[in-house]
């Protein structure tokens, strides 16, 4: 057996299971299978291994999910691909065969079934790496800050639950201006060479990485700036996204037998670590840029959420929308939630008329890094806070963002109730890094380090 060319990725993992992508290189007219065998840390035989036949209009990739684990467990695993020379072979009959596994050992932890157990968290966006006619410019700059990750989800306390990564993961249109990509292919190389760097490929077949689009992952500003044609554009960065990036997340619902059911309704979705929840939006294809009715996310989206909001028993309640919740930049490029103030406002309103207590919007996309606090001006139980976390890798480019990129003198929104009042709760961050996110029972650590693993700055926030 071979390694995965992409992957081994630990995708959506609870308590009892365990969501694992991995691609094999295409066979002319060959078929190819790809399997993964594991076992508990205290254990010293594999288990039989779970094989699936790798198809041709999956890229030659697929999700394996691991059923009936312990919870608050490690496990190892191993895991190939191979294509054998009998052309009649099924998945059944393969496992019959004397395979040679890579030997590559891979490690995950299942998540705690202790309800108030202090969980860990990394966050982070924007991941640029260049690419010319299909050969990636120095992939190590964009590769190295997470080896620092790495470093951190290995010996940091307590163990870290899941890395978010909220936007740009790939950069489809980094040579827009001369020749962008726009075909399947050339979409689906620059996903393949941007995960298979080393140390992503370490961090991920390790760390439960949860991921979500945000504008790069189709064409800068989409879709204010989609024009006659791109149809075909969005199709193919659709179809890419969701085999590498959407595919391991809980988006997907498994079919009766347990296993991945690849007809997806929404790009959204929600998960759980005991009293912590997370729901993570999709802030970019379900636009709606009409003058009457200007919406970020489509209306089933918002009543979701706010039912969520509303009715979740969760102690700390994450929203993570790829574009800034708040606050505004001064200048108004109308792709973050600056250019939709109402559907923004009534979410404020919910949040506010209904009391709820310990809401974080985490956010990427403005390469900058920040925390902020959101009060009103008549209502002392009203409080949210922002975690912005962006770039992981800037490009030379593109400029960071610093305190005089936002408007920080004027409320966020004045109504008839009282103004909604936001405040930095630390400095802007103009330089590549990410966000280390502890949750225990008394404050929200964030400590954000530079690509190095140094820290940078440290902010609590306090739980109600």
């Amino acid at each position: 057996m071979l390694k995965p060319t992409v992957g081994p990725i630990i995708g959506h993992t609870t308590t009892n299971q365990a969501r694992i992508f991995l691609s094999a290189k295409k066979q002319k007219e060959a078929l190819v299978f790809g399997g993964i065998r594991y076992r508990r840390i205290s254990e010293e035989r594999w288990n039989k291994g779970v094989f699936k036949q790798l198809m041709d209009v999956r890229d030659v990739s697929d999700v394996f999910v691991l059923q009936d684990l312990y919870a608050d467990t490690e496990y190892e695993y191993q895991a190939g691909w191979f294509s054998p020379m009998n052309p009649v072979h099924t998945v059944e009959t393969i496992q019959e065969l004397p395979l040679q596994w890579p030997r590559e050992v891979y490690r995950f932890r299942t998540q705690s079934n202790q309800i108030t157990t202090p969980r860990a968290y990394i966050i982070g966006s924007c991941r640029y790496l260049s690419m010319t006619a299909g050969v990636p410019w120095a992939p190590h700059l964009g590769d190295r800050i997470f080896a620092s990750i790495s470093h951190l989800a290995k010996h940091g306390s307590p163990p870290v639950s899941a890395m978010l990564m909220t936007g740009d993961q790939v950069y489809i249109d980094d040579l827009n201006f001369i020749a962008p990509d726009r075909e399947y292919n050339e979409i689906l190389a620059k996903y393949r060479v941007a995960f298979s760097q080393p140390h992503i490929t370490k961090l991920m077949s390790s760390t439960p990485t949860y991921m979500i689009l945000d504008d790069h992952e189709i064409e800068d500003n989409w879709p204010a700036n989609k024009s006659r044609g791109d149809e075909q554009l969005y199709k193919n960065a659709m179809g890419a996204y969701e085999l590498f990036q959407a595919s391991h997340s809980p988006a997907h619902e498994l079919n009766t037998e347990g296993q991945l059911n690849w007809q997806l309704k929404q790009y959204w979705y929600q998960f759980t670590h005991g009293d912590i929840e997370w729901f993570v939006t999709d802030s970019r294809t379900r636009r709606n840029l009409a003058a009457n009715d200007r919406r970020i996310f489509d209306i089933e989206q918002e009543q979701a959420l706010c039912d969520w909001l509303i009715h979740s028993p969760a102690r700390v309640k994450f929203v993570v929308t790829s574009v800034m919740f708040y606050p505004d930049r001064k200048r108004l490029a109308g792709d973050a939630w600056e250019a939709f103030p109402e559907q923004r406002l009534r979410l404020l309103e919910t949040i506010r008329l209904h009391k709820i207590k310990n809401v974080i919007f985490v956010s990427g996309d403005v390469h900058g890094s920040l925390t902020s606090r959101l009060s009103h001006s008549e209502d002392p139980d009203f409080e949210i806070h922002a975690i912005v976390s962006s770039p992981l890798c800037n490009s030379k480019l593109l400029p960071y963002a610093k305190d005089s990129t936002f408007i920080l003198d004027q409320p966020l929104a004045r109504t008839a109730a009282g103004d909604y009042r936001h405040e930095l709760t630390g400095k802007v961050i103009s330089q590549d890094n990410f966000a280390h996110l502890i949750v225990d029972t008394e404050m929200i650590h964030v400590r954000y380090h530079d690509r190095n693993g140094n820290l940078l700055q440290s902010t609590g926030i306090p739980l109600r």
